[in-house]
């Protein structure tokens, strides 16, 4: 969802809230019985508004929490990496932000000689076969 819509969305919702609000008021105005101004579709639809509102509100607003999570994540990063080149400068060695080491190639082991029954198998087949008399 657009981060820059909750303004739009802000406002729908405070709409359909009045909308709702005068709907409820002149239905119980005329004496509407309480079970059939809930079944209204008028007010279905109206709630059902508000309910896509607050939805929308709910997810802008997990957008924005995660946003804020990285650009934290990210100058805790910088301000780290900033800390370990001004350590290096002053020539203290500073502790670094727990850095994974990178492993070592495996050493494979040393593949023992192919055997020589394929080349003789090789060479049978180069063979001309005996002519049958």
């Amino acid at each position: 969802m657009n981060l820059r819509a909750r303004v739009y969305v802000e406002k729908q919702k405070k709409d359909v809230e009045d909308e709702l609000a005068a709907r409820l008021a002149m239905l119980k105005g005329k004496g509407g019985i309480p079970g059939k101004i809930q079944k209204d579709a008028t007010v279905r639809r109206l709630k059902a508004e508000l309910r896509k509102a607050n939805t929308r509100l709910a997810s802008i607003t997990a957008q924005e929490k995660l946003n804020q999570e990285r650009a934290q994540a990210t100058a805790q990063k910088i301000a780290a990496k900033k800390a370990e080149r001004e350590a290096a400068l002053k020539g203290t060695p500073a502790e670094p932000a727990e850095k994974k080491e990178k492993k070592g190639k495996k050493e494979k082991p040393e593949k023992a000689a192919k055997p020589e029954k394929k080349k003789e198998k090789k060479e049978k087949k180069s063979e001309p076969a005996p002519e049958a008399k």
